[in-house]
Order: structure tokens, then sequence, then C-alpha cells
């Protein structure tokens, strides 16, 4: 049964920029200019053309300056996610589904986990059905699309890097390390790292593969009541 991350972004509209960040103008169906929350730190190259599609959706807690939040953008024939918290929720459900193909057969999902001196990383699994070492896994949003392929970073990362060398050396130390993209988009066949952006994570993430760490790319898409998980798809490195 397919694994699908429920959402509610029911606000038509165009985009008319992105700015600071954290903020964009949107003018909606109905011609009204709306300032939103875009909660996507990255560049989101390729994924903030004025006057593309995009929906938001709408919060009800009085307490927030902006009612609306940026969730996707139209891209060609795709819808693009841009929150990059929907790509861990998303990995959630499918880890507690089993639905990930590479990381079945754990019955413990914990998330947030505090490793290696201070560092942070999104999920490790345990009480496997038959690998004793735990999984620790960090989770990737990609957005980036490049002539069909899956691009990450959209902007250098120094955390990712940090993330990289993290997962080689818990690898070293006997556990099962993986870094799991999540493919926003429905218009890409692979993925590569984006050396053109950052050579950098992309020596990182080559070097950390090499040492041992698993690299997991799967596809999601993106629809305006949900996040479905697709299939895995191949990695170039």
């Amino acid at each position: 049964m397919p694994v699908t991350l429920p959402l509610r972004a029911d606000l038509e509209g165009r985009l008319i920029r992105r700015y600071k960040r954290f903020l964009a103008d949107v003018e909606t169906a109905d011609g009204r200019e709306l300032t939103v929350h875009c909660a996507n730190p990255g560049s989101m190259k390729g994924c903030s053309t004025p006057g593309a599609l995009v929906r938001c959706s709408t919060s009800d807690n009085p307490k927030r300056k902006l009612a609306h939040s940026l969730e996707m953008i139209r891209v060609g024939r795709s819808w693009v996610g841009l929150q990059p918290i929907h790509a861990n929720k998303l990995a959630a459900l499918g880890l507690e589904a089993n639905a990930i193909d590479g990381l079945r057969g754990y019955r413990t999902v914990r998330p947030e986990v505090d490793v290696d001196g201070g560092s942070r990383l999104d999920f490790l699994l345990d009480d496997h059905t038959r690998r004793e070492a735990p999984a620790y896994v960090e989770v990737k949003s990609v957005t980036l699309e490049d002539d069909g392929v899956a691009r990450f970073p959209d902007a250098v990362t120094s955390r990712g890097k940090r993330h990289m060398e993290t997962l080689a050396r818990l690898k070293q130390g006997g556990a099962r390390a993986v870094v799991l993209f999540v493919v926003q988009r429905v218009d890409c066949d692979h993925f590569e790292p984006a050396d053109a952006i950052d050579p950098d994570y992309g020596e990182a993430l080559r070097d950390a593969v090499a040492s041992g760490v698993e690299a997991i790319a799967v596809r999601a898409r993106v629809r305006a009541r949900g996040i479905t998980l697709e299939e895995r798809l191949p990695i170039r490195l």
C-alpha cells in the first residue's frame, strides 16, 4: 500500500517573488497579493521562477505572523515539494511502514538522535529481523533538477558535508550508516551530487560511500492533498 504524507495545500496562486530566504509574495487566483512563509533554507534553484503556479497551506494558529506557507511550485509537468521537513516526515512514515527499499526490517525507528559529540542525525533504526548493527539515517530533501537528473545540494552546505563525515565515522565504528535522498518531484530518473554547486559536498559523499556509507534515493509525488512515496532511483556518483 502506498505511503502518503497528508497535506492540505488548498490556496492556489502564482509566485511573484521569493526573498529574504523565508518569505515569498504570491498572487492568489482571486487577485489578492499575499506574503507567505517559505520554509526552505536553500537557494531553490529552478524552483522560484516568477509567474509559476504555486500552492500554499493555511494555518489557524493565531500566534503566527503569516497564515500561509509555500508548499509547492509547478515546474514543467511536476509539482515540486518545497518544505524540507516533509521529506523527513515522509521518510518516517516509510520507515515505520517498511516501505523504503533497502531499509526494511527494522522494528524500532527513533527520530532526532544525538551522535558523535553533539551532532544530530534524523533517524536511528534498530531491532532488525536479521541485522545486529543499528542504522543511522540522515535525510536530504531534493528539489533541484538538471536535465532529468535529481541533484543535491542546491546551495553550498557545510552542514551537509559534516553529516557525511559523521556517517562515515559511525560506519567505521561498526554501525550501518545511510544518507537518504528524498526527491520531491517526479521528473527525474536518477540522482547525482550537484558538483557544480558544491564540489566539497560531492567529494564528501563519494568519500563516505567509499568507506561503506550507503546512499539511497527515493522519488516522491507531490500533490495538493499529500506527498506519496514512490520508487527508488538509481544513484550515479
